[in-house]
């Protein structure tokens, strides 16, 4: 496989805070990676570098075969890197396919916007729109104000806002994060879909391990800003060092339940 993303010695800091320290990461195409962590290992400072929200101090990000270090996040985003946020990120006062449809002219930038509202461009774009809504599962609230949304809700309709540009890779920051069990599930099978059936690469950044672990082929884990280990989930979730960073009480009381001795 060929990384159709990689970061190489990313370093961010902050004042006197070193917030990432070395990181680096590849996500192989037409694969769902993860990046987990305890809280404050850069994680979604990583994801801000990548996607221009964030200046490298030191470091390269590479898409392919070009470097986009420290694009503006609009670059970024028209090479084909689509993101998610960990607090989720609409326009609560347009309605659910307008924000759809924003979405979508963002990626495409045309050169004459008349072009663009062109009766045949209009209707294959909210078509697209509309189906992925559908794919979601959110159809039913198309004309509704994206306000009204739950927050689980609003999740799934900034995943089909992202989806709607058609990026290369997506970055997903939390996506199971304050969602019901029944949403997470859903989330996940969508995830899963779109990898198996189109081929979309996703870098998934969580906290719920289960969600990680049963998603992700590969995980790579940061500690204090650099990169501790990448590999298979079944390496991953029994490396020491994993385990005393991040996983260590959990998985070592298990153990013990499950000793014979």
């Amino acid at each position: 496989m060929t990384a159709l993303l990689r970061t190489d010695g990313i370093k961010k800091a902050y004042g006197g805070v070193q917030a990432l320290n070395g990181a680096s990461i590849a996500v192989d195409e037409g694969t769902v990676a993860g990046l987990i962590g305890p809280n404050g290992s850069g994680k979604t400072t990583l994801f801000n570098v990548i996607t221009g929200y964030d200046r490298a101090d030191e470091g390269q990000v590479w898409f392919g075969d070009t470097t986009i270090t420290n694009a503006a996040p609009d670059k970024v985003f028209a090479t084909g890197i689509g993101r998610t946020f960990q607090l989720t990120r609409i326009f609560p006062r347009l309605t659910v396919i307008e924000n759809m449809l924003i979405a979508a002219q963002a990626r495409d930038k045309p050169k004459n916007l008349l072009s663009w509202f062109g009766k045949d461009a209009w209707t294959q774009h909210r078509r697209r729109a509309t189906d992925l809504l559908e794919f979601v599962g959110i159809e039913g609230h198309a004309h509704l104000l994206a306000g009204s949304l739950s927050y689980g809700q609003r999740k799934l309709l900034e995943l089909a806002y992202v989806l709607v540009a058609d990026p290369a890779v997506v970055l997903l920051d939390e996506p199971a994060g304050g969602v019901n069990p029944t949403l997470v599930n859903h989330i996940a099978d969508r995830i899963r879909q779109l990898n198996a059936e189109q081929g979309k690469t996703f870098l998934v950044v969580e906290h719920n391990m289960e969600f990680v672990m049963g998603l992700c082929s590969t995980i790579t884990v940061l500690e204090s800003g650099a990169t501790v280990i990448s590999g298979p989930p079944q390496i991953v979730r029994t490396d020491q060092r994993v385990l005393d960073a991040y996983l260590g009480a959990d998985i070592d009381e298990e153990d013990e339940e499950e000793d014979p001795r």
